[in-house]
């Protein structure tokens, strides 16, 4: 077979030709998007819109509430041998009344805005999950204060709102308090000079060393 010097002359025709094609195309299937539909009514349409809305929002929202669960929380090991198994140990999760707190419970907030800033925040995790930052006890108590103080800041930031979901300072009976809890709560508490975080630190979970930390002798 021969070549001309004609060839890339055609070449770079074709080429162009397959461009303007493929342009027309795309023009005139926009020209369709937008264009009122012949075959369908208005209100069909508008239906069919809304029925997508539904259906991908109630999906939006049952993935959303798998992940609020202690079994999505405890689904790996960093989470479910560490302090998941310390919180066993405490009264909020095996007490005289059987009331229990689950981990999204105090980790997510319980109104959607926040719920989703959350979510977000958290999308962090996946990484450490992928790299192991934490996949051993050791790495674990390394980066411990460090993800401590995380949640005491977001708990400092918001008046400590997972708490007060369930701990209403209104519903407090102080009479049947120790006298130090009853002094503390009227004193720090009940006039929002601190909030639950600033002392009930480690109250599910173990402490990390807390030498440095403002504020805790």
């Amino acid at each position: 077979m021969t070549t001309t010097a004609d060839e890339p002359k055609e070449k770079l025709e074709a080429k162009r030709s397959f461009i303007l094609r493929a342009w027309d195309f795309a023009r005139e299937l926009w020209q369709v998007l937008i264009r009122p539909s012949s075959v369908f009514g208005l209100g069909v349409l508008v239906l069919a819109g809304f029925a997508a809305g539904v259906i991908f929002w109630g999906g939006f929202n049952t993935a959303l509430e798998l992940t609020n669960t202690e079994k999505f929380c405890t689904g790996c090991h960093e989470m479910r041998e560490n302090v998941f198994a310390e919180l066993k140990s405490t009264i909020h999760f095996t007490n005289r009344s059987g009331v229990r707190a689950t981990c999204p419970d105090c980790h997510v907030p319980h109104n959607w805005t926040d719920k989703i800033a959350r979510k977000m925040q958290a999308s962090k995790e996946v990484w450490g999950k992928l790299f192991g930052t934490i996949d051993t006890r050791e790495k674990f108590q390394d980066h411990r204060l460090e993800l401590a103080a995380h949640e005491w800041a977001r708990f400092k930031a918001n008046d400590s709102l997972e708490c007060r979901n369930c701990h209403s300072a209104d519903s407090m009976d102080i009479t049947k308090q120790s006298p130090r809890a009853s002094v503390a709560h009227q004193r720090f508490l009940f006039t929002k000079e601190k909030t639950c975080i600033d002392c009930h630190k480690g109250i599910a979970h173990h402490l990390p060393d807390m030498r440095g930390v403002p504020g805790w002798q």
